[in-house]
């Protein structure tokens, strides 16, 4: 009687197939349809982990930390200058959910860079900004705009100490004119002062003084005065 091997049973091979095709842990370039291109980490088919990603539209650059398909964490993006064709950086820092988020660098231009906390992609919380024309704000900023206390310090060395809102000087602050000698304080309403006080601010040592002294107030009770010009302004814009 012929022995016969007992038939083995039909592996399904898709199985095999499915399991090559899982992407976790590190793996080398993998090209999307889009011609955008990663190498780096992955789990369960999501970048994760360290990994650096390319985008074939504008040639920009993400090398960092990614969580499950999103950058998470620290990372830096970068964009390739389109006369040199070498990469400049744009943001360096935090990330949350594919947004600037948390501590980071934002290089605007070459001159006009902002560091400082970032939320959901906005500029949020404090931070210092380098502008163009040499002048700086620090303080404190809100839905990408400075808002709430901060100091704007010119060119020239003058500078601004006080409240802000939506951008603008806004509420009570202190303007001082170093060259001159002088501080004026007061109150501002959308970047235009309402009413306030000069008065003589280290004039000695100023570079270039006043003729003469700010004279004396001659008014009965100026306190009383300008409290009563700032509380006007300051109660009439509390709920704008």
């Amino acid at each position: 009687m012929p022995f016969l091997r007992p038939r083995k049973p039909k592996e399904n091979r898709w199985h095999e197939w499915d399991r090559i095709a899982q992407k976790n842990g590190l793996k080398s370039t993998v090209y999307s349809l889009s011609g955008d291109e990663y190498t780096g980490e992955w789990r369960d088919n999501k970048k994760h982990g360290k990994g650096t990603q390319k985008w074939k539209s504008n040639g920009a650059i993400y090398n960092g930390d990614w969580e499950y398909g999103k950058r998470n964490g620290f990372g830096t993006y970068s964009v390739p200058d389109p006369i040199s064709g070498e990469y400049k950086k744009v943001y360096s820092g935090a990330w949350k959910n594919d947004k600037r988020h948390g501590l980071g660098t934002n290089f605007y231009s070459d001159d006009d860079i902002y560091e400082g906390h970032w939320y959901a992609d906005k500029r949020n919380g404090w931070g210092r900004m380098y502008y163009a024309d040499c002048s700086t704000y620090e303080g404190e900023w809100f839905d990408d705009t400075p808002n709430g206390q901060g100091m704007l310090r010119l060119a020239n060395e003058n500078r601004y100490e006080g409240l802000w809102k939506n951008g603008k000087k806004h509420g009570t602050g202190k303007f001082f004119f170093f060259e001159k000698g002088q501080m004026y304080e007061g109150v501002w309403v959308d970047n235009i002062l309402k009413c306030g006080k000069m008065i003589d601010f280290g004039r000695e040592g100023a570079i270039n003084p006043t003729s003469y002294p700010i004279p004396q107030i001659k008014l009965r009770n100026p306190t009383y005065v300008l409290e009563r010009a700032r509380s006007r302004f300051l109660d009439k814009n509390e709920d704008t």
